[in-house]
């Protein structure tokens, strides 16, 4: 179970750790760069300065470093949602990489609490926060939230705490979307709903589609460790959901 939370919601610790660990390995790297900034001179004595030096350390890996969550949940969303065909989109706090590519195909405006920092010309941007969304009820068409049910009322993002956030983030979910309207969403999911204070909520599915009532589960995929798979496994795992809101 530890090790599960770990290698989901603190990866990027895992990995700074290992770094800490594996010294020797640093200094191999570190060794290979001035071994290459040396012979690159002698290719191009009169190119290289050495205050402009810019070292990248340890990107010279095998293969490339992938966060498979991530990788996975973004493509199967942007998948589905131009699969659909919307008129315009809303996303409420979704990573914003994937925000600003789908934004290049569809109309896209994102709801956050925090701001961006840069601008597209193709994406708008309004704060709010996902309790409390600035639309109508049954307004929306096409609606995801990527990854971020499981966030609210803990804390983590600078929002306020509230042990029912998770739930109540669905119930307004639910509220926007119009019939005949699709949501996607990601949470994690476990064999029982449990809280990782203060990463996030990790889900019974059977719970999570008690609260998603009356919206009918078109697709469910699943991601566990570097596999992304049509069905739902023990332990901790990824869960990719299209809901449709009936007519």
């Amino acid at each position: 179970m530890i090790y599960d939370i770990l290698r989901r919601g603190k990866r990027t610790i895992i990995l700074s750790l290992r770094k800490l660990r594996s010294w020797p390995i640093t200094l191999a790297a570190w060794c290979r760069f001035w071994r290459k900034y040396f012979q690159y001179k002698r290719l191009a004595p009169r190119e290289l300065s050495i205050k402009f030096l810019w070292p990248c350390i340890g990107d010279d890996t095998p293969s490339t470093e992938i966060e498979p969550i991530y990788f996975f949940q973004g493509a199967w969303a942007f998948e589905k949602i131009i699969e659909s065909r919307p008129s315009k989109h809303v996303d409420v706090g979704s990573h914003h990489t994937f925000v600003a590519l789908l934004s290049k195909v569809v109309p896209v405006t994102m709801v956050d609490i925090r701001p961006l920092q840069l601008s597209l010309d193709s994406l708008s941007f309004q704060e709010g926060s996902i309790l409390d969304l600035p639309f109508e009820d049954a307004s929306l068409e096409s609606v995801s939230s990527i990854c971020v049910i499981e966030h609210i009322g803990l804390g983590r993002y600078g929002d306020p705490l509230n042990p029912s956030g998770s739930s109540e983030a669905i119930q307004e979910l639910k509220r926007v979307i119009r019939p005949g309207g699709h949501l996607y969403i990601s949470v994690p999911i476990y064999d029982k709903t449990v809280t990782l204070f203060n990463a996030g909520r990790a889900f019974k599915e059977s719970e999570l589609f008690e609260m998603l009532q009356p919206l009918e589960v078109v697709e469910r995929r699943y991601i566990y460790g570097e596999e992304f798979v049509g069905d739902i496994r023990s332990g901790f795992g990824t869960g990719c959901y299209h809901l449709l809101r009936g007519c």
